[in-house]
């Protein structure tokens, strides 16, 4: 362990004493038992139903109503960042693309082509492109977000890790509930859902969304009040089960949406020179766009999913077949306001050259897995499966001052994957797992010219493995230990073809992770402490090199990407009163490659302090991973009064996300300190009549946080949302 992991252990330590033993929302307050104690946590992280607590892997959930808060002011997926140790998630595409990391691991690159070492994993089903993982959340479960390489079971691109989310599924009882908030901004959400017995095989469940925000944010250019920064998205999820005798079982779930908003507002020069603080230029409520059409966005997406379950006495097989599509637009002012083309003077700032993109996206995908699992009771238990995904992607780019570029990208992948699990005694159980992947990908594309690239065809096989050791020292507390490896697929970036450039790719990463930790239930049931330490190195890391002062987006490898850190989760049901979480995780990366170049910030308005080569380039050797916290801390505390109806509450949570480098070169504008946001929820919950009605505040302090920068035309950054109340009713039925 070196000096900086041992200072951060110290710093933890000391914030445990101050915050007393607390840390990530393994569960809400109404989990907990009649008795006080915290209720066990079912996960499905090796696909299959297990406690939380006996898993050897280190994983953070959120169920019920500390889930649902994050959400109550119609946020997207985002709203997950720094809320669980080690995640953090970001865009630059608006509420359709978003981008994760886990354990520092991520890939920044906008592009809608762009893999990601992250899975997002809906109803047991991978979301493999960037539009497919925005699917808006609700009537769920609740979510696992499961760290370290998960490539024997989930396969290619979880190199980080994954996020896996379950909606609700059909009873056969019924029940149905409503929820309806409004606040600022005119703020709407509404979300209902009806469950129940059609017949005595059938079952159904039908869930719906709809989201609105009004426009808020005004266009100082034109003078266009209200102009840009609301949405408009609704949703759908229907599902239903039969079960035509005692061994089969078959879920069909149809979903879709139609989302159109804003995308990412991004703010000329609202960074000084020399300076990470937010200057004069930034106004929360106005920007200076001459292009862009006040930056829309559109999309709409669709699938479908089946799953059939057939017990075969001591096995049963499981095939999951799924397809997936989306489609739609953003266009944007990429410069972020009006420049010197336009104007006898720039606004905000000096902006050399406009700049505007359109991009519009037509993807799909299909996957099939089967998979045979043992059910009998026993000292060793087995599963092996195979996996199919076909996708294609359409990528139109038009940055105006030439015609539209298309890109088409296709991807081919199927796997065979086994898992075993021996009980070596009854307090120490060993996992192995092994899978071999075989993955396609090409390129081709028609320049804005008409003039057609040359095709680029990519294929690579890998064998990913695992190895878990769970020893149960008492009955309330585990230790274990993990080595994993995975891959992230080769990648092809083509979209400088709409620029004049030509595609660039990336050979496959691989990496080979340690991972020690403990889980433990103290105090009679009312502390729960789980911790993990790992260290992990990628070898032939992806990086994408954004912008810079050629603007240009192109892929490269460097030598090794390594990193070192630890998580910790607690929740402490202190009385029947008083429940509190908290979670924090340290994360030091560092790229490791002494010739690795990367351009600096255009323009020559940022303050790059690495070392640099004679045309201007970055050594980038030593640097942290792009966009990595370097801690993460998140607290809550539900505080309940209750009375003969009901009770009143009180519930706050707090979200604290450490140094982060934007860019893979560091600078002085784009290496941003500490920020954090709170939030607030007060209110009533009537146990007679089934009711809740809540005041709730979203950042209630108002803080303004760069989340991400644009560093070839001048200093742009774009923010958080600010602060906003609101008031929610919910309303169940049985």
């Amino acid at each position: 362990m070196n000096q900086s992991i041992k200072k951060a252990a110290i710093a933890l330590a000391i914030q445990s004493v101050i915050f007393a033993p607390v840390v990530f929302a393994e569960e809400a307050a109404e989990e907990q038992k009649e008795e006080g104690t915290l209720e066990k946590i079912v996960v499905t992280a090796t696909k299959r139903t297990q406690s939380a607590q006996e898993v050897p892997i280190s994983i953070s959930t959120m169920y019920g109503e500390q889930f649902e808060n994050l959400f109550a002011a119609g946020d997207d997926i985002l709203a997950l960042a720094n809320r669980i140790p080690g995640l953090y998630a970001e865009t630059s595409n608006g509420r359709v693309a978003p981008r994760f990391y886990i354990r520092g691991l991520g890939n920044t690159d906008f592009d809608l082509a762009a893999s990601q070492p992250v899975s997002i994993i809906m109803d047991e089903v991978v979301m493999e492109n960037v539009v497919l993982k925005s699917f808006p959340l609700f009537d769920i479960e609740g979510v696992e977000v499961i760290r370290g390489p998960q490539g024997t079971l989930f396969g290619r691109n979880t190199t980080a890790g994954i996020i896996k989310f379950d909606s609700r599924k059909p009873t056969d009882f019924f029940e149905a509930h409503v929820k309806l908030a409004t606040g600022d901004y005119g703020m709407r959400n509404v979300e209902a859902a009806i469950s129940g017995a059609i017949s005595d095989d059938v079952t159904a469940r039908l869930s719906v969304l709809n989201q609105h925000k009004d426009d808020w944010v005004e266009n100082a250019f034109t003078g266009q009040k209200d102009a840009m920064g609301g949405f408009d998205e609704t949703a759908f999820r229907l599902q239903a089960a039969f079960k035509p005798s005692e061994a089969l079982d078959v879920l069909f779930n149809a979903h879709g949406r139609n989302y159109d908003g804003t995308a990412t507002l991004f703010r000329a020069n609202i960074l000084t020179t020399g300076s990470n603080e937010l200057n004069a230029n930034y106004d929360v409520n106005s920007v200076w766009y001459d292009e862009g059409d006040n930056n829309p966005q559109e999309y709409d997406g669709h699938g479908a999913i089946l799953k059939i379950d057939y017990d075969m006495g001591d096995m049963t097989l499981t095939s999951i077949t799924a397809t997936e599509s989306a489609d739609g637009r953003s266009l944007g002012d990429i410069d972020g306001g009006a420049g010197a083309v336009y104007l006898p003077y720039m606004r905000p700032g000096f902006i050399p050259f406009n700049s505007a993109t359109q991009d519009a996206a037509d993807v799909s995908q299909f996957t099939q897995e089967l998979r045979l699992a043992s059910d009998t009771a026993g000292d060793y238990t087995w599963q092996v499966g195979f996996f199919y995904f076909d996708s294609e992607l359409e990528v139109e780019t038009n940055p105006f001052f030439v015609a539209p570029s298309t890109v088409n990208q296709e991807n081919t992948t199927w796997a065979v994957f086994g898992q075993m699990t021996y009980d070596i005694s009854d307090k120490t159980t060993f996992i192995g797992g092994l899978r071999y992947t075989d993955d396609e990908k090409s390129l081709t594309a028609v320049s804005g010219g008409g003039v057609p690239i040359s095709p680029v065809n990519l294929d690579d096989g890998q064998v990913s493995w695992e190895l878990m050791l769970n020893h149960q020292m008492s009955s309330d507390v585990s230790v274990y230990g993990r080595v994993a490896s995975g891959f992230r697929a080769q990648s092809i970036q083509g979209r400088d073809i709409a620029f004049f450039g030509t595609p660039s790719v990336a050979d496959s990463e691989t990496i080979l992770s340690f991972e020690a930790g403990f889980k433990a239930d103290l105090m009679e049931d009312t502390l729960r402490v789980n911790g993990a330490i790992f260290t992990y190195e990628v070898s032939d890391i992806q990086l994408t090199m954004v912008g810079g002062n050629g603007n240009n987006v192109g892929l490269a490898n460097a030598d090794t990407g390594a990193a070192t850190g630890f998580e910790l989760d607690t929740v402490f049901h202190v009385n029947d009163y008083i429940t509190l979480t908290a979670g924090y995780s340290y994360n030091d990366t560092e790229l490791q490659d002494k010739n690795l170049l990367i351009p600096t910030c255009g323009s020559g308005q940022c303050t790059p302090t690495d070392r640099l080569d004679a045309n201007g380039a970055a050594y980038v050797d030593g640097n942290p991973f792009p966009q990595a916290p370097k801690t993460i801390l998140s607290l809550t505390g539900r505080f309940t009064y209750p009375v003969e109806s009901g009770e009143f509450y009180g519930y706050v949570d707090f979200a604290q996300q450490g140094d982060t480098n934007l860019f893979i070169y560091d600078s002085i504008e784009y290496n941003l300190d500490t920020q954090h946001e709170t939030g607030l929820r007060i209110g009533y919950i009537n146990e007679e009549n089934e009711y809740e009605i809540a005041v709730f505040g979203k950042n209630i302090t108002n803080e303004h946080n760069i989340k991400g920068g644009i560093d070839f035309n001048n200093n742009t950054a774009f923010v958080n949302d600010p602060r906003i109340w609101g008031v929610e009713f919910k309303k169940d039925f049985f």
